[in-house]
């Protein structure tokens, strides 16, 4: 073999070798870029993850707060009805003993002779009294019951007796015979009463 072909062969044989070693290197570059997208591909995710973890967390502490927060409104609202319920019905046993003193009072000032000059003064302030105590029970919720004209309302009244009337419309309070008491909207003591019925001549005629 002359020189010229050797230097022919050797220079075919470097030529193969560098384009050998500019694809291995473009083939390296390609993996190295594929190993770099696959990492930030995977750290993304991971990223997503530790969010979508957090988000979870942070729905679940507010979550706790909300329940934590409608609990103590609940027990609040619990504790204001109590104290509510204990101020309004604590004074009802005292109602109960009260009560007679003041019918006592409204009975004498309904019997006293009125036109006695004598005993005037003594009925004025017996009035005068009875209308201050009164005057200081209702600051307290003590309501009088005198439904007198008014529709029977068994929640409030005890019906003593029953009586035709044609001057009445039926169930009527015609009479009071005991004046009734409530606290704060519960019944301390009914207002006796006698309730109207239709007269048995108006029945027949609306017959």
């Amino acid at each position: 073999m002359s020189n010229e072909e050797k230097k022919v062969q050797d220079e075919q044989l470097q030529q193969e070798q560098t384009v050998e070693a500019v694809e291995t290197e473009s083939a390296e570059e390609e993996v190295v870029e594929m190993t770099l997208e696959e990492q930030q591909e995977a750290r993304i995710a991971e990223l997503e993850a530790a969010l979508l973890t957090s988000e979870a967390k942070v729905r679940e502490q507010q979550d706790s707060v909300l329940r934590a927060r409608a609990d103590v409104e609940n027990m609040r609202r619990r504790s204001e009805q109590e104290v509510d319920k204990a101020r309004k019905f604590a004074l009802n046993k005292f109602a109960e003993e009260l009560l007679p003193v003041i019918d006592n009072m409204e009975r004498a000032i309904e019997m006293a002779d009125k036109s006695d000059e004598a005993i005037k003064p003594m009925v004025e302030g017996v009035e005068l009294t009875l209308k201050t105590m009164m005057g200081t029970v209702e600051k307290f919720g003590l309501k009088q019951l005198n439904p007198i004209g008014e529709a029977f309302n068994p929640e409030f009244h005890q019906a003593m007796s029953i009586q035709e009337s044609a001057e009445h419309e039926p169930n009527t309070v015609m009479l009071v015979m005991q004046k009734g008491y409530e606290l704060n909207g519960r019944v301390v003591r009914p207002a006796m009463v006698m309730v109207s019925k239709a007269a048995a001549g108006n029945i027949d005629t609306q017959a």
